[in-house]
């Protein structure tokens, strides 16, 4: 663990100051687009802040190759992930194709057809050396051949790369989302480790894990409202794609015709708890792409009806916004995550887990909705005052009715009107006067 802590805060001071160097530079060179209009911020903003990001992780990671080469006892089982080399030169390359595509569309706009066929060779680089989904437990059956294994590989890593893009438009969101839910896959695939194989806990999804998160800890007070530097398409890419390669490898570490019905549900966590971290971009994103194929537009056109816009237009500061998310995301990793706890760990049943996870779903709903809750009532007083304005309305105007013609003495003669006599200042005023 105490590698991994390290490694983290390599990434992060690294990061932290790569960042501070690229914003210096951009705003030098004037390196940052116009404002779009489903932008939310109102000043050009430099947007190549992945570049840090994947300088980070790029040191972190070769921090822990010099680190199996010392021979030490203490650190013998890290040469384990750099055994294969090719492996990590892989996800090296395919992040670094992954960063030049990125800086590339935040600087000209690339077209979307060049963008997805750029991820979909990055994902084919990583499957085509080996890190692939290697089983799925259902029923006990595993990936069939190595050609569907590499299938559905690819489609994995490019839809969650995606699913990340798509969410990154407040200021934070990214960055947090993927330090919530890779923070809670980290100790997941750690406590993964030390239970199928204790004497190596040092794995590559575990790696990938903790330089996100140094990477995201590192880019964070750039990128907090209001944000100075944006991670930009390099960014989010980057972060889907090193969060889908985690997930993927972690399969490899259990073999589920191995294990017992009551065993069954943890082998399933390394398939639930990818998607539950990322419930919310996910749904966002096939949100996204069936409501611009309804329209008849491209699945990857831009708009301003994403999620994180739509609680923007709810009445949610862009905080709430943020926090939000957070929130979501936390109650689903961490929700997952105790699933799998509480049962080995403490003994206690699943369901604990499942009860909480809902509880948290409540709460989360409750939040989401607040505004909408505090606009009915304000709809609802400005109705009543409403109402209530018109009804004095309509009894001043009876009132009036009632007394036009009538002498203020109660005399139930009308009053005759009076001439105006042209020399006195306040019968010019008037039109009528009481006897």
């Amino acid at each position: 663990m105490t590698l991994f802590l390290a490694l983290a805060l390599l990434t992060a001071l690294v990061t932290f100051g790569g960042s501070i160097l690229v914003w210096k530079l951009s705003l030098k060179y004037r390196l940052y687009p116009k404002i779009r209009e489903r932008d939310v911020h109102t000043r050009p903003t430099p947007r190549l802040g992945g570049v840090a990001m994947f300088v980070g992780i790029l040191v972190a990671i070769g921090a822990a190759a010099f680190v199996s080469t010392l021979g030490s006892s203490r650190f013998a089982n890290v040469a384990i992930i750099f055994q294969s080399p090719g492996q990590m030169l892989a996800i090296l390359g395919a992040a670094l194709l992954i960063v030049l595509i990125g800086v590339a569309d935040d600087i000209w706009d690339l077209d979307w057809t060049t963008k997805l066929a750029g991820q979909f060779i990055a994902a084919g680089l990583i499957a085509w050396q080996g890190v692939s989904i290697a089983s799925l437990p259902i029923g006990g059956i595993t990936v069939g051949s190595s050609w569907m294994s590499a299938t559905i590989t690819v489609f994995a890593i490019v839809l969650v790369m995606n699913a990340i893009n798509f969410i990154d438009g407040l200021d934070g969101l990214v960055a947090g989302v993927a330090l919530i839910a890779n923070g809670t896959f980290f100790l997941y695939s750690y406590l993964l480790v030390q239970q199928t194989s204790p004497l190596n806990y040092f794995n590559l999804a575990s790696l990938l894990a903790v330089v996100v998160v140094g990477a995201c800890i590192g880019f964070l007070p750039l990128n907090w409202h209001p944000a100075k530097l944006f991670m930009g398409d390099a960014g989010a890419l980057l972060i889907g794609l090193l969060m889908a390669t985690s997930a993927i490898a972690v399969t490899g570490q259990i073999d589920p015709g191995s294990l017992g019905r009551a065993q069954l549900f943890p082998a399933f966590i390394p398939i639930i708890l990818p998607f539950a971290v990322l419930v919310i971009p996910l749904l966002d994103f096939g949100l996204a792409v069936l409501r611009r194929l309804r329209a008849g537009k491209s699945p990857f056109a831009a708009d301003r009806k994403h999620l994180h816009h739509r609680l923007l237009d709810m009445g949610h500061s862009h905080l709430h916004a943020v926090l939000i998310f957070y929130a979501w995301t936390a109650v689903a990793s961490i929700g997952c995550l105790l699933a799998y706890v509480l049962p080995v760990y403490f003994g206690v049943p699943s369901w604990v887990a499942f009860v909480l996870l809902g509880v948290g779903f409540i709460a989360c709903t409750v939040l989401t909705l607040a505004p909408l809750g505090r606009r009915k009532r304000l709809t609802v007083a400005a109705e009543a005052d409403a109402e209530v304005d018109s009804s004095i309305a309509g009894t001043d105007a009876a009132g009036l009715d009632e007394l036009d013609g009538v002498a203020p003495s109660g005399d139930s003669e009308p009053v005759q009107d009076a001439p105006i006599e042209s020399g006195d200042p306040e019968l010019e005023h008037d039109e009528r006067r009481t006897s």
